[in-house]
């Protein structure tokens, strides 16, 4: 005896909702794809046909072209396994998030030693010997003279070029007294 089911329904059938999310998420990718910058894109494994889909979409200017552009490529996205430019898409994200940490370290380092001052430049000597003291001292009595005088922060921000090229060489530890 059959079981209830809908009519025409097999188990490996996909509802019309989940088959439209799919083709958007394909359209994003696709949308995606077609505004990354030209070296990031070089770095994406497409094939011919699609890179050069994806280069005549950039280079259409009139918004029905594009979108019809747009969807084509989707298509052709859907035609290709998308998970090798997934993940290429997915370490281009990481990237940017292992800056963003890098860059938001270096301005905890930064606002650290101008509040903290000679405690907080020792602490910082202390974790990573490869610093230069005397420099960082200097800058930090600058910094501090320039907020005390409401000047523009210039020995700040050379404080942070000098404490992002120590966190290139190693990264700093989280910045605490």
């Amino acid at each position: 005896m059959e079981e209830n089911k809908a009519v025409g329904e097999t188990p490996e059938e996909v509802s019309k909702s989940q088959r439209r999310r799919e083709a958007l998420e394909v359209k994003s990718l696709a949308s995606r794809l077609i505004t990354l910058n030209a070296s990031r894109l070089a770095a994406v494994p497409l094939d011919e046909q699609l890179r050069a889909e994806i280069d005549r979409a950039r280079s259409i200017r009139s918004n029905v072209a594009r979108k019809r552009q747009l969807q084509y490529v989707a298509k052709l996205l859907r035609r290709n396994d998308l998970d090798p430019i997934l993940d290429t898409l997915d370490s281009f994200d990481n990237e940017a998030k292992q800056l963003t940490a890098r860059q938001h370290r270096v301005e905890a380092w930064r606002d650290l030693l101008i509040e903290s001052g000679d405690a907080a430049v020792g602490a910082l000597i202390e974790l990573r010997r490869d610093a230069d003291a005397q420099a960082i001292r200097q800058l930090l009595r600058n910094a501090q003279r320039e907020t005390q005088k409401n000047k523009p922060p210039a020995a700040a921000r050379s404080m942070f070029r000098l404490l992002r090229e120590l966190d290139e060489t190693e990264p700093l530890p989280p910045a605490k007294l």
